[in-house]
């Protein structure tokens, strides 16, 4: 009887039938991370890319929307609240309009503005405008954390 139990202890030591189920479980943890990991990198992309397309949206609007403008119902000539509120309305779906943040300037100042008062809006000068978003960057098992990106158009003022 002692020697059956020795031999039936020595058999269990090994036994590796919980070992693949473990390794398994391990490796899915892995490659799950890595996937979700990798969808999250491509939301980032996309929302770069949405700022990049917001920020010369924004320029457009300010740009035929100068001081001499004429036949727009709304917001003529353009006020950096204008443009602020038309990016945010853009709505791309995934993009949470809280994150964005608009900066509209007309860099041009002094003789060529007529009068010289700011902002600078008359055709032939420049408007500038600058997208910020905050990213909200998840990945399983990775500290949650917030990746700022922005872009920046500028174009000159038609009307």
């Amino acid at each position: 009887m002692a020697q059956d139990n020795a031999i039936r202890r020595r058999g269990l030591l090994r036994n590796e039938e919980g070992q693949s189920a473990l390794e398994a479980a391990l490796s899915f943890t892995i490659i799950l991370t890595l996937f979700f990991g990798v969808m999250e990198v491509c939301m980032a992309l996309y929302g770069y890319h949405f700022i990049s397309e917001a920020a010369r949206e924004g320029s457009r609007y300010a740009m035929v929307r100068g001081s001499s403008c004429s036949g727009s119902a709304s917001a003529c000539p353009a006020q950096a609240s204008d443009v602020q509120t038309f990016v945010r309305g853009l709505d791309y779906p995934g993009i949470s309009a809280a994150n964005i943040a608009v900066t509209t300037t007309w860099p041009t100042t002094g003789a060529s503005c007529t009068p010289s008062s700011l902002p600078c809006n008359n055709p032939g000068n420049q408007v500038q405008v600058k997208v910020q978003y905050r990213f909200p960057l998840s990945i399983p098992f990775v500290p949650s954390s917030t990746l700022t990106m922005a872009s920046t158009s500028k174009m000159a003022i038609s009307q």
